[in-house]
């Protein structure tokens, strides 16, 4: 393990290897995290990466992963992100990312699990949009956080401007996902959400045909007020894995839900099992909220659709219809150019934008709340 390797690494680079082979490895994105510097100093006379995300959020995780298979094909740490992090990702400049590319291409092995050449058996992925309206009480909430949030956000400039920005989008997702995760007074889930009541239909459908399902949510708090609600309202086990969960208990949860009588909805969180877990025994996946970086979602959603599965997964991305959900997702669709932003900056790229923009970007459209 990456631990082990930090741990013992005086031993270790003691030894001159034939090959090093680096699994996961965006476990050393951060170059200088104390497990980047260690498989740094292992000597052989090969090293290999294997990722599916190189590039998450920032293009210094790919410097970090190429400086270990090549130290210093790229420069420095400094030099590479003069050369190319800034006129990338702060001016959107094309010339220099296809410079990088062009220096990288002859070292990058790219496969993806849909080429058939790689995989000929695979199922298909299916990817659907479930849109869902706001309950007459999620959408008074929402109202009264984008009023109370713009006025907070047209006061300050800087970086108090850009939290409160990021603070207004949190709350407003959690409004979208239950007005109890905003309030967090532990009141009953009952029918006021417009997301739950379409979750609990899914479900009904999806334990009808003896299916099993994974919910990611973001939220660690949102997954623990549905993990007893699902529980009662299915009359089932429901699973539930998140960041603090042991390993042995980890695997222990996940060899349950593979079994054949484990149990049929298995709730996590999205960063928790994003990575490293085997979970074919689901062929729908649910994101309950929106993470808006398609390499982690997708990271998530191939827990179920990986080398393994026999069946046709269905994948819903949960979207509140007239909110900032729909919003944000209408702009990343129209501007490929965003969808790349979005993959390098997160949700960082909506502070940028103008106090007018965001207005409309927060405004309750017409159509957002149910009858």
């Amino acid at each position: 393990t990456y631990a082990t390797a930090t741990r013992d690494i005086d031993e270790l680079d003691g030894h001159e290897w034939h090959r090093v082979v680096l699994d996961e490895a965006q476990a050393v994105k951060n170059s200088l995290s104390q497990s980047a510097k260690a498989v740094r100093r292992l000597r052989g006379g090969h090293r290999i990466a294997l990722t599916g995300t190189p590039v998450e959020n920032r293009l210094a995780e790919l410097w970090s992963i190429m400086d270990f298979l090549n130290p210093g094909m790229l420069g420095s740490a400094e030099l590479f992100r003069t050369r190319y992090a800034i006129p990338v990702e702060r001016h959107g400049l094309t010339e220099p990312a296809e410079r990088l590319r062009a220096i990288t291409r002859p070292y990058v092995l790219r496969r993806l699990k849909t080429d058939p050449t790689v995989i000929d058996d695979l199922p298909d992925k299916i990817e659907i949009k479930q849109y869902c309206q706001l309950t007459t009480e999620q959408a008074s909430l929402y109202r009264s956080v984008v009023d109370d949030m713009m006025e907070k956000i047209e006061n300050t400039d800087g970086i108090e401007r850009r939290g409160n920005v990021l603070a207004a989008m949190a709350k407003l997702k959690q409004v979208c996902n239950h007005p109890a995760q905003l309030l967090h007074d532990r009141s009953a889930i009952g029918r006021r959400s417009g997301k739950v009541i379409r979750l609990e239909e899914l479900l009904e459908e999806i334990i009808a045909e003896g299916d099993k399902v994974l919910c990611f949510t973001q939220y660690t708090e949102f997954a623990e007020m549905l993990l007893p609600h699902l529980a009662a309202h299915f009359g089932t086990d429901v699973a539930y894995l998140h960041g603090g969960t042991p390993k042995k208990r980890r695997d222990e949860i996940v060899g349950r839900f593979q079994s054949d009588g484990g149990p049929p909805i298995f709730l996590l969180s999205l960063k928790a099992g994003g990575t490293g877990l085997n979970l074919t025994a689901a062929n729908h996946v649910i994101h309950l909220d929106r993470w808006w970086n398609p390499a982690v979602e997708n990271q998530a959603t191939d827990r179920a659709f990986r080398i393994g599965q026999k069946r046709n997964v269905q994948v819903r991305k949960f979207i509140c219809t007239g909110t900032l959900e729909e919003k944000i997702d209408e702009m990343i669709e129209e501007k490929k150019a965003l969808a790349d932003l979005v993959i390098r900056d997160g949700e960082g790229w909506l502070t940028e934008l103008s106090t007018r923009d965001l207005r409309d970007v927060f405004a309750l459209s017409d159509g957002a709340v149910g009858e």
